[in-house]
């Protein structure tokens, strides 16, 4: 996927997701529900922490260029009154909405991540805050007790960004050589590679995907595979063939 031409696509997803999660906290018991898929969080810190990031990112990608120090998060904590509280999420989101249309795809800022395959620009934080929204939607559903399935397109594209964010880096592979395949029932398959030089991956074609030989692979859905590199379901839950404990590994490896 090429976060340029979809661009407009990441902010409608990233405005519907923002919704869906209000309505998760609107629908819950209270603010104090445990989130059991955040553990040690009540769904308060849950909708503290997505509008921090929402706020947070808005500053960056107008005000920041790639090497400046991680700015600061100070005086961005939310209120803790429900309904006080919904309206600060949809500003949160409506800032961040803002800023990465003002800044437009394009402009390079400030992030965390090697520019390897995600580079530093508002497309792609824009990219990487559609699945923090996605998968807290889930969290937050989780604590007022009604999880939903994720919506495969979005599901879909957050198990690519991972991939190109969380997961591709320099840092040396410990053990021998590995491939790890990701085969999403709706959306498609990827292959991590894993070696010396550190993890990289590709997405495959359908041909490739049915002859190909990894170490290991998983079978899913698109929802049921990222929640699953989220560390929200347990790989148990999906089909594994190969090395089963390639991805703990993984995991681990960090």
């Amino acid at each position: 996927m090429t976060d340029h031409l979809h661009f407009p696509a990441l902010l409608r997803m990233l405005d519907e997701r923002s919704a869906a999660f209000r309505a998760a906290v609107a629908e819950a018991p209270s603010l104090d529900a445990d989130v059991p898929s955040c553990p040690g969080w009540t769904l308060y810190d849950l909708a503290n922490h997505l509008s921090e990031g929402d706020r947070f990112w808005a500053h960056i990608v107008l005000n920041t260029a790639p090497g400046d120090e991680r700015p600061s998060k100070d005086g961005l904590a939310a209120p803790r009154e429900r309904e006080e509280l919904i309206s600060w999420l949809a500003d949160s989101t409506e800032q961040l909405l803002t800023a990465l249309r003002e800044a437009g795809p394009d402009r390079s800022c400030w992030a965390w991540w090697e520019p390897l395959a995600s580079p530093h620009t508002v497309a792609a934080v824009a990219r990487r805050r559609v699945p923090e929204s996605l998968i807290h939607t889930y969290d937050a559903q989780l604590a007022s007790g009604s999880p939903q399935e994720l919506p495969a397109t979005e599901a879909g594209d957050a198990i690519e960004e991972f991939l190109a964010t969380v997961c591709t880096g320099t840092v040396p592979w410990p053990g021998e050589p590995a491939t790890m395949d990701y085969h999403a029932a709706e959306t498609g398959s990827w292959r991590q590679t894993v070696d010396a030089a550190g993890s990289r991956f590709t997405r495959l074609t359908a041909a490739e995907a049915d002859g190909s030989k990894p170490t290991a692979a998983i079978h899913g859905t698109a929802s049921e595979m990222a929640l699953l590199m989220y560390m929200r379901i347990p790989a148990d839950t999906l089909r594994i063939e190969g090395d089963a404990d390639l991805l703990q590994r993984l995991q681990d490896w960090g």
